[in-house]
């Protein structure tokens, strides 16, 4: 294969992804470890395995073939002692024995999704049509029911709301007791959020796919707590809080001390954990506020065997852990977030330096304790014992009494190797990375430039050791440009106050700074870069930063890629827009600054347009909208729909062949062909 093959290939290994383990969780002992991996590195269909930490052999435990499917394992649930496993696959619910390596199919009344399996391994829960039902996990039972079924339509038990998914690091709707006896679960009441539409042109004869979507300063989804009693007398009781001052629940659980949740302000300026009775009440364990917004970290709040929450902080210009209300990490080591407790021992990522992320340990009486070495975004989970390190391609199994085994991936080796130079740039020392042509050789022409960004609030581009992030930058940079990578102010892993400059503005900060990027890098690095032939490309965040550049700074950028790109804020939903800009009735002038519809009568240089046209995360009105206020202004641009193209585009030849229109594009249009 040559480097030309990489965009196919990208789309192929779904990002290298495929043949790759995943979800790897070691078993209350220790002595085993499951894990999800399909056969090859462009094998969909993922298996269930099984690692034996005492001899370091892999057996497969489930092979979806056996059991009549074309289709993989997405995810599964285990018991507490991890020996069980419940997946669903092709509509049919499955319980595995890890031990033995069999499975039987569980009879149920609807199709399972979200299933999970009760922690003593008695029953299993399943979402169908919005209600919540669990079923036995006795093989001789038939006893299937609904414990909560919806009361109308846009109505549902146990599901995750959308801004919860996409924003808060919650993917959950219910969580089950450690008894199995009971169930906390959210009801979610759509009614009020407004009802957007997903067509397909291409198809005039087809429906248009509705969906509940809240843009920024409309009504959210209300969501309501329950638990669900399953023994004896079924019990129905309301969770309760002030839900007007603390419309979203972000995050919640169930451990030995009981059931908690935690709930947020409109403007996220404040954050709530709370401890729930038995008959519903709620009690403050926790709150913390802001002046700009509470960030919120995946795998938070959690308690400890002993009791203890364990929650984050912001002090000066750190993100902190907190154990009990008081700050265990150090200042400038940046809390990324929290992957569970062993005992009084809490797991967690955190960056000392922004482009890699290490796992750390705090345990009382003993501090901190780094267990990842060098560099990359290194992350783990730990049981009986076990700790699973993750470091980007690579898995590793760890125990006290034994050599490491690592996890073996079947992913295919990348064709292209990507080879940045990574930089600190300014005074405000950007981290950067600079791609070359491979082979490249100092003196010769300056190359035309092509910034590749993100630089927005939710991704880092510019990390070490990841063997994938940068090959589609390398990749534009074989086909000769130098490629520089910037992550600029916004970004995370530096601290409070370096995330929270965009407050108000997420326009004008991000451009600066990638445009102090590229200049950087010209002074550093002089005749190499040509700075009358600069292009710039992106997606989603990047896309609308590419955009933007064009429009406001055609001095300085001659040419852009956006996809993907947000081109009206206000059409982007409530919980992200809203904690960066605020509501939009009360700071108007904040969407208006960040608004590139406005700023169409300005464009004077190339700019491509892409767009999924079943994007339910950027949908296709903001490029179409963007498009039509260029025509009217008289300004020439080309605009690329994806047919059935979501977000993130997965279609074989549509990635490759969009990734080749993109070059053609900029060689054309910087004169680089």
């Amino acid at each position: 294969m040559t480097t030309d093959s990489l965009p196919r290939q990208l789309a192929r290994t779904r990002s290298f992804t495929l043949g790759a383990p995943a979800q790897a969780a070691p078993t209350a002992d220790g002595a085993t470890v499951l894990f999800l991996r399909s056969r090859g590195g462009a094998d969909p269909v993922r298996c269930l395995w099984a690692l034996d930490t005492a001899t370091g052999e892999e057996r497969l435990v489930i092979d979806p073939s056996t059991l009549g499917s074309t289709g993989g394992i997405a995810s599964y649930s285990t018991d507490t002692t991890g020996r069980y496993a419940a997946f669903a696959l092709d509509g049919t619910l499955w319980l595995a024995d890890g031990t033995s390596g069999s499975a039987r199919p569980i009879a149920t009344a609807r199709e399972p999704q979200e299933v999970r399996l009760d922690p003593t391994g008695r029953r299993i829960a399943y979402v169908s049509g919005g209600a919540l039902r669990v079923v036995s996990a006795d093989a001789d039972s038939t006893d299937d029911r609904a414990v909560a079924e919806p009361e109308a339509e846009d109505v549902s038990y146990g599901l995750a709301e959308y801004v919860a998914v996409g924003e808060m690091y919650r993917d959950r709707g219910y969580w089950w007791s450690p008894d199995g006896t009971a169930l906390l679960t959210a009801r979610v009441d759509e009614r009020a959020v407004a009802r957007w539409f997903l067509a397909d042109p291409a198809d005039p004869g087809r429906s248009p796919r509705a969906v509940r979507y809240p843009p920024a300063g409309t009504a959210n989804a209300e969501v309501t707590l329950w638990l669900l009693g399953l023994d004896g007398r079924r019990t129905r009781t309301e969770v309760r809080w002030d839900r007007a001052a603390f419309e979203y629940l972000t995050a919640a659980g169930w451990d030995d001390h009981g059931p908690y949740a935690a709930v947020q302000s409109r403007d996220q300026r404040a954050v709530r954990t709370l401890a729930i009775g038995a008959d519903g009440t709620t009690r403050v364990l926790a709150e913390r506020t802001d002046p700009h917004w509470v960030e919120l970290l995946p795998g938070l709040p959690v308690r400890t065997a002993g009791g203890a929450l364990v929650d984050t902080a912001d002090h000066q210009d750190t993100r902190q852990l907190t154990v009990d209300g008081k700050p265990v990490t150090p200042a400038g080591l940046q809390l990324r977030g929290v992957h569970g407790t062993v005992g009084e021992r809490v797991l967690f990522t955190a960056s000392e330096e922004p482009t890699e992320t290490h796992l750390w340990s705090y345990e009382p009486g003993s501090g901190i304790r780094r267990l990842s070495s060098g560099p990359g975004l290194h992350s783990g989970v730990e049981r009986g014992g076990t700790l699973v390190l993750t470091d980007g391609a690579r898995t590793t199994v760890l125990r006290a009494d034994g050599p490491p085994l690592p996890l073996a991936s079947y992913a295919e080796p990348p064709v292209v190797t990507a080879r940045p130079e990574p930089l600190r740039l300014g005074p405000r020392e950007l981290r950067a990375h600079l791609f070359l042509p491979t082979g490249h050789r100092p003196g010769g022409a300056p190359l035309p430039v092509l910034l590749d960004p993100y630089a927005g609030p939710a991704m880092q581009k510019v990390t070490t050791g990841d063997p994938w992030f940068g090959l589609v930058s390398q990749w534009f940079a074989d086909q000769g440009f130098a490629v520089l990578v910037v992550d600029g102010r916004g970004t995370p892993g530096r601290g409070p106050r370096w995330e929270k400059t965009i407050w108000g503005d997420k326009a004008g900060p991000a451009l600066e700074d990638q445009i102090e990027g590229l200049h950087e890098t010209a002074r550093l690095r002089p005749g190499l870069l040509d700075l009358s032939r600069v292009g710039i490309r992106g997606w989603s965040y990047g896309g609308f930063l590419a955009a933007l550049a064009v429009l406001r700074r055609p001095d300085v950028f001659h040419a852009a890629s956006a996809g993907a790109a947000p081109t009206d804020q206000r059409l982007y939903d409530t919980h992200w827009q809203e904690r960066f800009l605020g509501h939009p009735d009360e700071h108007p002038e904040h969407y208006d600054s960040c608004d590139l519809i406005t700023e169409a009568p300005k464009l004077s240089r190339p700019l491509l347009l892409v767009q999924g046209l079943a994007d339910d995360n950027v949908f296709p009105v903001h490029a179409l909208r963007l498009s039509a206020a260029l025509l009217a202004a008289g300004r020439p641009h080309e605009v690329l729909p994806l047919r059935g193209a979501g977000h993130r585009p997965t279609d074989e030849a549509t990635v490759e062949n969009l990734l080749r229109h993109e070059l053609g594009f900029l060689r054309r249009s910087l004169g680089a062909e």
